[in-house]
């Protein structure tokens, strides 16, 4: 029976029990402040949700056990964690720490860290993310060549050699969110390219063949779908791939590269397409992505435009079957599928069951990768 690696994104912000969070949930147990203050913000919008597992502390060893059974038993076998360096030490940690890796059955679900290095706003913080500082930076997330050296071999020392980190050939497998940040902060790509080959022969210092460097795509690193300008884009990541010798690359979010104010099946139709279109310029290996949606409104007190329209589990399940059927395309690579995610609230793209679909979400990909393989279909 053919095995899927069906690998959910986990935001690693519901819990305070670290204590910078509070400077943007100050109430004590994370971003479900956010979420416990979503109203609807028009007539037939679908907040507020509430989640059937309860406002549970993601850092709670018991809960993460409670949710591994769920997601296994629904066919989602790897997790793979937001990961955040701020300020020279990590942020959001202890969610890995301190809930999954304590939880008793923590084996039995793989797991690898993709490095969110992105910036830092006010975002988070509700009660002022519609003003102008929204956008005031709090933290950078570029780094030079020491802090990266720091934050790199911190994630290896501690996590590549757990059983459970997911590896490709024995290399452990590890993601970096924004590829221009990542070179911005090194101070271009020589730079970036030589602090990876360090990093690599640190690596396999520790006995690995390797590291696997996966990067999640954008609309500014990878071809777009229209056509404008696809071919400098194609050529500029093309060469910039090569030179960092990146190994492969996913999605975190249909929102990143594809418009997503619309229905849920015309945007489902643009990521098969992107996927076509992959083969056709991209060497190096391309994981598909599914998003369950988009409509990030809980973080926001105004409105906000861009929302995901008819995003059902029926419509999910179809594009999950898109996804399989990359995957089965191309048995050369792991048969690897990203999905966001398993708990992105305030976003409204999450897999965690709710009030208004219930398991629909998990139901779903279950019914995709579990009943049908162990059928044969």
């Amino acid at each position: 029976m053919k095995q899927y690696d069906i690998a959910a994104y986990i935001w690693p912000a519901y819990t305070g029990d670290e204590l910078r969070t509070r400077m943007f949930w100050p109430e004590g147990y994370g971003e479900w402040q956010s979420v416990k203050s979503a109203t609807a913000k028009f007539e037939g919008h679908t907040w507020p949700r509430k989640p059937l597992w309860g406002y549970v502390n993601e850092a709670d060893p018991a809960v993460m056990e409670m949710e591994i059974n769920e997601a296994k038993r629904h066919g989602v076998n790897v997790f793979i964690y937001d990961w955040y360096w701020y300020d020279g030490r990590p942020f959001l940690e202890n969610c890995l720490n301190d809930g999954f890796l304590k939880a008793k059955n923590c084996s039995d679900m793989k797991f690898y860290i993709m490095w969110a290095n992105h910036d830092a706003n006010n975002v988070w913080n509700k009660e002022i993310s519609d003003t102008e500082a929204c956008n005031t930076v709090i933290w950078k997330g570029g780094c030079d060549a020491d802090e990266f050296r720091t934050l790199s071999r911190r994630v290896c020392d501690r996590y590549f050699g757990l059983d459970n980190y997911y590896k490709i050939d024995g290399c452990p497998v590890w993601m970096i969110y924004e590829l221009s940040t990542f070179v911005k902060g090194l101070g271009g790509a020589e730079q970036a390219a030589a602090a990876l080959d360090e990093f690599r022969d640190y690596v396999k210092s520790k006995g690995f063949p390797g590291v696997h460097i996966q990067f999640t795509g954008r609309k500014k690193d990878v071809p777009n779908l229209s056509g404008v300008d696809g071919e400098r884009m194609t050529t500029k990541f093309e060469e910039l791939a090569e030179k960092l010798r990146i190994d492969s690359f996913t999605h975190y979010q249909f929102v990143h590269y594809l418009n997503i104010d619309r229905d849920y099946v015309d945007i489902t139709k643009d990521a098969k397409a992107f996927r076509d279109r992959i083969d056709e310029t991209i060497k190096i290996p391309y994981f598909a992505h599914v998003s369950c949606g988009w409509d990030n409104n809980p973080r926001f007190k105004n409105f906000r435009h861009g929302i995901v329209k008819n995003n059902t589990p029926e419509n999910f399940e179809a594009a999950l079957r898109d996804a399989k059927e990359y995957a089965d395309a191309h048995p050369e690579n792991p048969p690897l599928i990203t999905i966001n995610s398993w708990n992105e609230w305030t976003e409204t793209s999450y897999l965690q069951p709710d009030d208004l679909y219930g398991y629909g979400y998990l139901e779903a990909i279950k019914r995709v990768f579990v009943d049908e393989v162990e059928k044969g279909e």
